[in-house]
């Protein structure tokens, strides 16, 4: 029997709970069977480190807290079932904190990284398409579901910007760095025509099958190539590093709020946190009385 669907009877046949708890407990623990099927894992494979990547994902998608706390809820019962059955060991939810207890401060990876991984090459027949993905994530700072539904016509090459519909079907403009422009520019003329074999799309970056690009196809996407440069990455990971560079390089709260596209300036605030304890190590590593 299927995990998902032996969870839905434990569930209502040995804790008695209601259809309508039942089937939210199902959809969240869906929801998170997606995500890690963009990693080729499933149900009885996963670690806590892709419960967190999954509950970052959600956050950074503006998943409220009684949300977020209901999704933990979700996947505890299922490691609780999952150990009653002896279908895995360990509990990878064991110790898993709620949204309360978190620190929230957003994961960012080092320059030094980010380098690595925008100048890092593969023989896959897509590179083309995935460098500039990667590139566009980190110079623009969007979310991966701004990303993958990014059109050709959202992208100004002359002016070097893009047009983004975000949250709340809220447009913004984004500015996008020469790099990107550059990769951007040699995909949608060496690659793109060939993956679309005459098809027409109006999006961006398409699938070998002519269609737009998923959120969990790029999931795999940005691990393979995380892994390749020996780093644990999402997608959320960059854009968190976009917002966390500029804010290190001078660049003013408000601007940044605009091109991550935040209602609520308190959400971008949590990065002048990261920056000041990054700029606390390297005075007490450096600093010779510190």
């Amino acid at each position: 029997m299927e995990i998902l669907e032996g969870f839905r009877i434990y569930l209502s046949v040995e804790r008695g709970l209601s259809k309508n708890t039942v089937e939210a407990y199902a959809r969240d623990i869906g929801l998170f069977q997606k995500m890690l099927a963009s990693t080729n894992k499933g149900l009885d494979s996963f670690s806590k480190t892709d419960i967190l990547d999954f509950l970052g994902e959600m956050k950074d998608n503006a998943y409220s807290t009684p949300s977020i706390c209901r999704f933990i809820s979700s996947i505890r019962g299922i490691c609780r079932y999952m150990i009653v059955e002896k279908i895995i060991k360990d509990d990878p939810s064991e110790n898993l904190q709620t949204p309360k207890k978190w620190e929230r401060l957003p994961k960012a990876i080092s320059l030094e990284d980010v380098i690595s991984l925008l100048d890092s090459r593969t023989d896959s027949a897509t590179f083309l398409r995935d460098t500039a993905m990667l590139e566009i994530l980190y110079s623009s700072g969007l979310r991966v579901s701004e990303l993958v539904s990014l059109k050709h016509g959202n992208v100004n090459l002359e002016a070097g910007f893009l047009r983004i519909m975000g949250k709340g079907s809220k447009e913004r403009l984004v500015p996008i760095n020469s790099r990107a422009l550059d990769k951007i520019k040699r995909y949608t003329k060496e690659l793109r025509p060939a993956i679309l074999k005459k098809k027409q799309s109006d999006y961006l970056f398409v699938t070998n099958r002519g269609r737009a690009m998923t959120r969990q196809r790029f999931w795999q996407t940005i691990k393979k190539y995380g892994k390749q440069i020996g780093i644990n990455l999402s997608p959320h990971t960059l854009r968190h590093s976009f917002a966390t560079h500029l804010l290190e390089g001078g660049a003013d709260l408000r601007s940044v709020q605009k091109m991550l596209g935040h209602s609520d300036i308190s959400t971008t605030q949590i990065y002048t946190k990261v920056s000041s304890d990054r700029i606390k190590k390297v005075y007490t590593q450096h600093h010779p009385r510190a």
